[in-house]
């Protein structure tokens, strides 16, 4: 977390946001200084109604005075409806344009970001914080600003309609912003630590919803129900300091105001009984007396949600000026890439972020052959999947360099490395949405001829149409309403679509069971034909295809070749072979 800016500074760069619409911020304006001058001018009304609508003696001068009072009430009844709605839209539009630039910058985050920083703190600033900005800006802010200009302008009124009575009113002010100033630092602590709770609330629920099935296996219902209540619990106790605190502020500035005000009355009621001052005179002091005190409770009561709002605004911020650790060079290679590109990892030491005392690979160097398909092999833990995820440019080696035709892939723009490579994985990733959707996600424009051509080549095109609505059947959250085999053949005919140069596969048949496996396998073959292919195996099947195959342990090469040499010359390639051997026995 950034360092906390002091005060309200923090909500400065959301205001930032303002700019684009300084048409509607200036009408916003207008209307606000119109209206606070409407609500002013309702004192004259008063003092003139008193005065010489029940002091004139005719009905006239009391019609006269009632229907000025009428026009400077439609006055502010049309400016409060110009400002609300001004205003209002500026609140939405502001809280649009702030989740719209937090996920830009989320989405192009390096995947290390969110290995220190949960899924559920993230959508928590981005829906809660958002929307607590969004009421802040629409409402909040605008209340404080009439607040402080009928303040301001009572005040003046105060002065000019009498001196004494206002420098009564004028030490009472003081004593009372004292008491925001103090309580309102509480506040903004308390509402930065209840934020905090409420996102750690929202994470624990999201993930122990997604893998509900885990949880009833294990029959850990009512543990989890306990230790989500403790959760709660927490986030309710922060919460219940913080309306303390404002309540506290609330409660000190209203006792301190009317206690001013009393003072105030004792003082005109002689003045007026004495007859140094009219009725009417003494009604508009009054009426001002109390716009200057709503104006100060107004204030004491927005000032807490000030304070909540910079403490959102910091942590909106912050996810705005996240900078990812991988981003394209400044001047990137202009070099076209060869229709079946080599890839080379050379004398590569790499340390995860979250575990930089412990080297995923070290001194790894491993060629791949351009057009041919190379196998990894090696226990877990030996650094397979960290192969991957510096091929994709994930993430860059402390040492070494990861090169595709011999480029360093930092020297290339991302979306020009990454278009090159499909990864099918062996838990495909699904989305919510129909079948079609998925297939194109690569390449959200192509035909429908290409998508089912895409499908028929990953066998899916025949479970998919007996789908109730075929392509247009959605797949429910992460594909949940298809099988494991059938989730697998999506997610290769979205790499088939995507035509991609280089394949990796994390062993997309571990899984499945020998029907899906037959399917993803001579899906899996017609795909590798012609492409550079980099495969995780976990089988032998996979191994014994493979064009060459590198053997890894504690992220070091340990040897390459072929089946029958490595199992000759390498001691802990014939060790894993010989557990393959057993599994394929047992299988069968």
């Amino acid at each position: 977390m950034s360092k906390p800016r002091d005060g309200l500074g923090s909500l400065l760069p959301v205001l930032n946001y303002l700019k684009p619409y300084k048409a509607r911020l200036v009408a916003a304006s207008l209307a606000l200084l119109f209206t606070a001058g409407a609500t002013l001018s309702l004192g004259w009304g008063l003092q003139t109604l008193i005065d010489e609508g029940f002091g004139g003696g005719t009905s006239a001068d009391l019609r006269s005075a009632i229907g000025l009072l009428l026009t400077i009430a439609a006055a502010m009844a049309v400016g409060t409806f110009v400002r609300f709605y001004l205003v209002s839209w500026l609140g939405e539009r502001v809280s649009a344009d702030l989740r719209k630039a937090v996920f830009e910058n989320i989405v192009r985050l390096h995947p290390g970001y969110f290995e220190s920083n949960r899924s559920g703190e993230i959508m928590s600033r981005l829906t809660t914080d958002t929307t607590l900005l969004q009421t802040i800006i629409g409402s909040s802010f605008s209340m404080a600003l009439r607040s402080s200009l009928t303040l301001v302008g009572a005040l003046v009124m105060m002065f000019v309609t009498n001196l004494k009575l206002s420098l009564i009113i004028a030490v009472g002010v003081p004593l009372v912003l004292l008491p925001i100033l103090v309580f309102g630092r509480r506040v903004r602590r308390l509402s930065n630590q209840s934020q905090d709770s409420i996102a750690s609330v929202g994470s624990y629920a999201g993930e122990i919803i997604q893998h509900i099935r885990v949880v009833q296996s294990y029959t850990r219902e009512q543990f989890e129900s306990d230790a989500f209540a403790l959760e709660v619990e927490r986030a309710f106790a922060i919460a219940r300091k913080r309306i303390r605190q404002r309540a506290l502020l609330i409660c000190t500035a209203i006792l301190l105001l009317f206690a001013g005000m009393s003072g105030m009355l004792w003082e005109g009621g002689q003045d007026v009984i004495s007859g140094r001052m009219s009725g009417g005179e003494l009604g508009a002091f009054v009426f001002y007396a109390i716009m200057v005190g709503s104006g100060v409770a107004t204030i004491s009561e927005v000032w807490g949600e000030l304070q909540r709002a910079a403490g959102a605004a910091e942590r909106l911020v912050e996810l705005t000026r996240t900078q990812s650790l991988i981003a394209d060079p400044v001047t990137p290679c202009s070099a076209q890439l060869s229709s079946q590109p080599s890839l080379a990892l050379e004398n590569v030491t790499f340390r995860y972020p979250t575990r930089p005392d412990v080297a995923a690979l070290e001194a790894f160097s491993l060629p791949i052959e351009s057009g041919r398909s190379l196998a990894l092999v090696g226990p877990s833990g030996a650094g397979k999947s960290t192969v991957f995820e510096l091929l994709q440019r994930f993430y860059d080696p402390q040492e070494g360099r990861v090169t595709i035709d011999g480029i360093d892939i930092r020297d290339l723009n991302l979306q020009q490395l990454r278009e090159q490579i499909a990864l099918v994985p062996q838990q495909p990733a699904l989305f919510t949405g129909d079948v079609r959707y998925n297939i194109a996600y690569g390449r959200p424009n192509a035909t429908e001829a290409e998508i089912q051509a895409a499908a028929r080549t990953a066998h899916a095109h025949e479970f998919i149409s007996q789908l109730p609505a075929g392509y247009d059947s959605h797949l429910g959250e992460q594909g949940v309403r298809l099988s494991g085999g059938q989730r697998q053949r999506i997610a290769l005919a979205r790499a088939i679509l995507n035509d991609p140069k280089i394949l990796l596969l994390d062993e997309a048949t571990s899984a499945l069971d020998t029907e899906s496996e037959y399917h993803v396998q001579k899906a899996l073959e017609e795909l590798m034909q012609g492409r550079t292919t980099v495969i995780i195996a976990h089988r032998l099947s996979t191994i014994l295809h493979a064009d060459k195959i590198a053997v890894m342990d504690k992220g070091r090469l340990v040897a390459t070749g072929k089946h029958q040499a490595l199992l000759q010359d390498n001691a802990l390639y014939a060790r894993l072979a010989q557990l393959q051997f057993r599994e394929s026995d047992s299988e069968s």
